[in-house]
């Protein structure tokens, strides 16, 4: 197996962006994660990125993307329609094949023009679910009641959280929602759809994140600290609520055993839990104790910038590592409703 590790990330995140497309967003984020791995454009042997044709309302935005990170000299280029985490995961593959050595992975989305709601709701059962036009807030309640039911918990734990991860944030300069808050408080709030209320949901926003990836001794070479990837796996559960049990996150755990999260001591995770509750299911699902650390950067909750979110995550966990803040660390990412999709990776600073 060959070591493959990050030497150099960017991020920008921001509640919106209405005078920059997404290429706008994604120009300087992309040249910065180039500039800091040492490497030039043109020395990068593979180029992958994650977005959605259907976030940006039109076909083949992905290409347009292109005009971002340089088409030229030629490359070698794909996409997933996916998160960012999961091109990481294909150029992580490349990489394996030996067919490459290096790749940029980078990642956009833009929610505020239009109605994400509405958006979000045509990614749902053709059959069954879209034609009821239910908004994500109210189908992910319905997963928030029956943990909270089948746990024993209560809103005060997810009022807990979002005071935790808020005040987290105000460390992170990339987080956007951010600032100390009183559970009291926080629990006097109206209900969005019961049992969550505004302050349980995502923070939606704007943004751009890039990476690059190198094997081996290079890595060293290019990077006083490298973050190499030491197990790295991703599932997928029915995308049919009816058929899962939404009071559990099976793919999360099989991704995490196949990640080997067992066979270590992580210091802190980096979780893709968009609602409050979604972190306490998706702690259960990788065995992850009160000694792990869960979502210093505040994690997905206060910034979520689709089809970057995962990747935000791994970035995250990334400058976590290589600022000597820890050693050993989770990244996870998570897609679709009710946590439906997700991939946890194993990171480890040199």
């Amino acid at each position: 197996m060959q070591d493959v590790a990050i030497v150099s990330t960017a991020q920008f995140n921001t509640r919106a962006a209405p005078d920059r497309n997404e290429i706008e967003i994604l120009l300087p984020v992309a040249q910065e994660a180039v500039r800091r791995s040492g490497l030039a454009r043109g020395d990068i042997d593979f180029t992958c990125s994650g977005s959605s044709d259907w976030l940006q309302g039109q076909p083949f935005a992905f290409v347009s993307a292109l005009d971002a990170v340089g088409a030229w000299p030629p490359v070698k280029e794909s996409h997933v329609e996916m998160d960012g985490a999961w091109a990481m995961y294909e150029a992580w593959v490349k990489i394996q094949t030996g067919e490459v050595d290096s790749a940029l992975v980078y990642s956009f989305g833009k929610t505020s023009p239009g109605d994400l709601a509405q958006v979000q709701s045509i990614a749902l059962d053709p059959y069954c679910v879209a034609p009821l036009w239910p908004d994500m807030d109210s189908i992910n309640a319905l997963q928030a009641r029956l943990y909270l039911q089948a746990s024993g918990r209560d809103e005060r734990d997810l009022a807990a959280i979002v005071a935790r991860c808020r005040s987290d944030a105000l460390n992170n300069q990339h987080a956007v929602e951010k600032g100390e808050h009183d559970v009291d408080k926080l629990l006097t709030e109206p209900y969005v759809a019961s049992p969550l209320r505004a302050h349980d949901c995502p923070t939606h926003s704007d943004g751009a994140t890039a990476l690059v990836l190198v094997a081996g001794d290079r890595a060293r070479e290019l990077c006083a600290r490298p973050v190499w990837i030491r197990g790295i796996d991703h599932r997928v559960e029915p995308m049919h609520l009816g058929l899962r049990d939404l009071t559990r996150c099976v793919s999360a755990q099989q991704a995490g055993l196949n990640a080997g999260v067992d066979q270590r001591r992580p210091q802190f995770a980096e979780l893709s839990a968009p609602y409050s509750f979604q972190e306490l299911i998706l702690r259960d699902a990788l065995g992850l104790g009160d000694d792990v650390r869960i979502n210093p950067s505040g994690g997905s909750l206060v910034t979520h910038t689709m089809f970057s979110c995962g990747q935000n995550r791994i970035i995250d966990a990334v400058e976590r590592i290589t600022t000597g803040n820890a050693d050993l660390g989770i990244a996870h990412a998570s897609q679709g409703p009710c946590l439906q999709q997700n991939l946890v990776c194993v990171l480890e600073g040199d």
